[in-house]
């Protein structure tokens, strides 16, 4: 379709160019512990199918393939899963299938238990993130949970310069993290939404938000959903 959204433009060189790929894990900070525990208390087991939606370099999906029995792991970046795929190879991860895709192509082979997407909802515009959220839900067997992470504002519009200039300041005070100019640019092309638009999406596509998390500074959102 002529019309479609192109992930892959919108992704950034940042997830595409192997100059920026090799520093992405030390940039991240992403330990996966607490999430897992989350899943776990949610149900994860060793039966349990696991879909990794905007995957990166793998820290996620390659914790979750020692808890389960399936980890699907799903980016639209071939520098990443490259990356990704080497790490499984040296943890003999032979139950993590690693799919160069993004969120609005990708078509699962079957019903998981669980989604697990973050920070990569962002990079689509509000219509296409509709259109993920339903292949989110898509992908899920009834009863399935969903876990969302992003960039997405719980604050007031009329906050938006304070609360986000907080955001990017408090950034240039911790050193080895993401730069002020890589957030600035997130900030003004990329399409991070308000929480009480991300919300309704999650309704309308079909879930139900048990659980609501926000960050202090007003810049992450957390959210267990569960398919209806």
């Amino acid at each position: 379709m002529t019309w479609q959204f192109d992930e892959a433009k919108a992704a950034g060189p940042e997830h595409l160019a192997a100059e920026h790929v090799t520093a992405y894990d030390r940039k991240a900070r992403f330990d996966p512990t607490s999430e897992l525990q989350l899943l776990q208390a949610l149900g994860l087991s060793s039966t349990s199918e696991v879909l990794d939606l905007g995957a990166g370099t793998g820290e996620f999906a390659l914790a979750a393939a020692k808890m389960c029995r399936r980890v699907v792991a799903v980016d639209i970046s071939q520098t990443m899963l490259k990356v990704l795929h080497r790490k499984a190879l040296q943890a003999l991860a032979t139950n993590l299938e690693v799919v160069n895709s993004g969120l609005l192509q990708f078509v699962p082979d079957g019903d998981f238990d669980f989604v697990y997407c973050r920070n990569t909802l962002h990079h689509l515009p509000d219509f296409w993130k509709v259109q993920a959220l339903g292949r989110m839900h898509a992908a899920l067997r009834p009863g399935g949970v969903l876990r969302l992470r992003d960039l997405a504002f719980s604050f007031e519009p009329q906050e938006s310069g304070v609360r986000i200039e907080a955001w990017l300041t408090q950034a240039e005070q911790q050193p080895g993290g993401f730069p002020r100019a890589e957030l600035e640019a997130h900030v003004r092309g990329e399409f991070s939404t308000f929480t009480w638009l991300l919300e309704p999406m999650l309704v309308r596509t079909g879930f139900a938000l048990e659980s609501v998390v926000y960050s202090p500074s007003g810049i992450f959102a957390a959210y267990v959903c569960r398919r209806l």
